[in-house]
């Protein structure tokens, strides 16, 4: 086994150490979530803090490390004789992006368990974690199914194994700490919440400190087991404190008047139940303790706040993580504690006044100030007139113009994809998956994962006499076995094709369709597909997004997207192919949606509109399913999108229609065959 980094030799990250020692110190403030860009320690430090862990006493020969104080009494490998336990470090499990179902809570023998009644049980990786730290890397890609899983055990504390009426439980209590880089695609908003506390890292400007980082590494490299060897004493240190904080964490008080300042903390933010309000009060209980106090202070509650709210405050995709601290020093302030019925104070708060409850902490988690695209609202509120064109007056209408905020987004029909996929699970297209409704039975290719009790009962019937069966219970062999087969869902990868020409280029009417593509990509978010992004205005078309899992991203090149110019439209539709033609190699299994936004005008170059039929023709061709968002306005509507949808194989949805509510239609699925006119 490899030696690891020494966490005490971790160069700056001190939101990243505080994060992962508070919940060292008191598990019970519920793990950490670190987000950040690539190399920048989060997996190195996360992999250090189990040296830095007490040790586990456990019983001897137990696989689920059961206490041998209060032994599981539900525990498969129990009930446990009273005798001396054992001790053993803290372990780090890490839960890989592609694990099965099986290897994260454990595998049932249901041949045995059919046949004689045994319930035969592999533990799993929920079962190895318990007690200890469970750690995914990349917890952001982590396949649904594996997230619900998570959720209900550290919901429950407990992994229940559920198959065809046999079922096994085990206790499953374990630190879950979670490390992210956003650019690939943001997390469901149930697992965020199961995270306490949340910190967000970055590669240090200061050149003085990227030295040390790379001499430090460059040693470790060298000599891992003399690198660690010179950090002893420090590791030593940090250990004996966070064994003291542990030993004080008990006697540490937790005032009335503290309570209350975390209870409007948390109301004066928004943030949504009460696990919030939780989590605060043991980290700031926490945090008291690794001071060496046994009181907690108005300080410990800011940097508890600081730690605990960011990422509770996300109400879509789109917006920061962070807090705005001049409210939270005010909302400190404000609901300090009185008791001398005062409201003067000698020590007053950063703004000069107030009853002195604020101030301390760390710098900010994140850019707090940044507005999201969804709440941002065009600066023109004039309409143009009936019947007027389409370019704003007073604008040439080849010139470039400035990026218009988007309108407020909506919930929109949704658009999937026809057929039956193999795709990786999601919640937009009908496809084969391990999870969902039962559709039929086929033999195991592999190892059973899903019995389909009737198929093998049926499968087994005939040949019970030849068997020699005698007794009640059925005779199965390994033959007579069927997997049942699911159909659910998938996500998909959704190419916006996206016109940002000087026909689209009127104010108001960028500002809905930019709305429009944002609530798609809220939909597809939401769906957990990938999604790209490409534009096209002037003479060419550029990808301004290649696929991806972060749905913001696109959502931030989609505000900052400038128009003018005019329609190369053919142009747009050849780059769609290219990044499509790219994608079938890397993911074959990914379905694509091709969502051309555009009013169908096609100009520049010979014979742009029958070239753009081409290019259409070639996506219908090969299969492409696609759906036109038809952005032209006015009395005088010329179907030029319609056209474009017909040449696609697809079709052709308004503005208007695209709403969920919209009394236009159901939902619409999108076909990739041709429809007649």
């Amino acid at each position: 086994m490899s030696t690891p980094y020494p966490f005490t030799a971790i160069v700056g990250q001190d939101d990243l150490r505080l994060g992962l020692l508070l919940n060292a110190v008191s598990p019970a403030v519920g793990g950490v979530l670190v987000r950040g860009e690539k190399g920048t320690a989060k997996s190195t430090a996360v992999r250090a803090l189990a040296a830095l862990m007490p040790e586990v006493p456990v019983v001897p020969g137990c696989r689920f490390s059961c206490d041998p104080g209060s032994p599981d009494p539900a525990c498969p490998d129990g009930p446990h004789a009273e005798a001396a336990g054992v001790s053993r470090a803290a372990r780090t499990v890490e839960l890989p992006v592609g694990a099965s179902e099986d290897r994260l809570v454990g595998a049932l023998d249901i041949e045995r368990a059919l046949s004689e009644g045994v319930k035969a049980f592999e533990p799993g990786l929920l079962a190895d974690a318990h007690r200890g730290i469970l750690y995914v890397d990349e917890v952001n890609l982590l396949h649904d199914h594996l997230v619900d899983l998570l959720l209900d055990a550290a919901a429950m504390g407990a992994s229940y194994v559920e198959r065809e009426g046999v079922s096994v439980r085990h206790a499953a209590r374990f630190l879950l700490v979670g490390t992210m880089n956003p650019e690939e695609g943001e997390l469901r908003p149930q697992l965020l919440d199961r995270f306490g506390l949340t910190v967000e890292v970055s590669a240090s400007r200061d050149t003085d400190e990227r030295v040390e980082v790379v001499r430090r590494r460059l040693a470790y490299d060298d000599d891992p087991e003399g690198f660690t060897a010179r950090w002893a004493g420090e590791e030593g240190a940090l250990r004996e404190r966070i064994a003291a904080a542990r030993v004080l964490l008990p006697r540490v008080v937790l005032s009335d008047g503290v309570l209350r300042q975390i209870a409007a903390t948390c109301a004066a933010f928004e943030v949504d139940g009460m696990r919030a309000d939780i989590v605060m009060a043991r980290t700031a209980t926490a945090l008291a303790a690794w001071a060496g106090r046994e009181e907690v202070t108005a300080d410990d509650v800011r940097q508890a706040a600081l730690l605990a709210l960011p990422h509770r405050r996300r109400r879509n995709p789109f917006d920061a993580p962070g807090l705005d601290e001049d409210k939270l020093d005010q909302t400190l302030d404000e609901a300090g504690p009185q008791e001398d019925g005062s409201d003067d104070d000698p020590d007053p708060g950063p703004d000069g006044g107030g009853d002195g409850g604020g101030g301390g902490g760390v710098p900010p988690q994140a850019d707090g100030d940044r507005t999201p695209p969804s709440a941002s609202q065009s600066d023109d509120t004039s309409s143009p007139a009936p019947g007027s064109a389409p370019d704003t007056p007073g604008r040439p209408a080849g010139g470039e113009q400035q990026p218009v905020a988007a309108a407020e987004p909506f919930r929109t029909k949704m658009l999937s994809v026809p057929g039956l996929g193999e795709g990786a699970a999601g919640r937009r297209s009908r496809a084969r998956t391990e999870h969902g409704r039962t559709t039929g039975a086929v033999r195991p290719q592999g190892a059973l994962t899903k019995l389909h009790l009737a198929a093998t009962v049926q499968a087994a019937a005939p040949h019970q006499r030849a068997r020699g069966r005698s007794g009640r219970g059925l005779v199965v062999r390994r033959d007579d076995l069927r997997q049942a087969t699911r159909e659910g869902r998938e996500g998909n990868l959704v190419l916006f094709v996206v016109d940002a020409s000087g026909s689209m280029a009127a104010r108001q009417r960028m500002s809905a369709v930019k709305g429009a593509v944002l609530s798609l990509l809220l939909d597809a978010y939401q769906r957990r597909d990938k999604v790209g992004l490409v534009t096209f205005r002037g003479k060419e078309a550029d990808v301004a997004l290649p696929p991806t899992s972060s749905v913001d991203a696109a959502a931030a090149r989609l505000e900052s997207l400038p128009t003018g110019g005019r329609t190369p439209l053919a142009a747009g539709l050849l780059k769609a192919h290219d990044v499509l033609r790219v994608e079938r190699l890397r993911d074959p299994s990914r379905r694509p949606l091709l969502v051309v936004v555009t009013d169908g005008r096609a100009t520049g170059g010979p014979e742009p509109v029958a070239l753009a039929g081409r290019a259409g023709r070639l996506h219908r061709s090969e299969g492409t399913a696609s759906v036109v968002v038809d952005c032209e306005s006015g009395y005088v509507r010329l179907g030029l999108a319609g056209e474009l949808a017909r040449e696609l194989g697809g079709t052709a949805v308004t503005l208007d229609e695209l709403r969920a509510d919209s009394i236009a239609g159901l939902v619409k699925d999108v076909t990739a065959a041709g429809r007649a006119a």
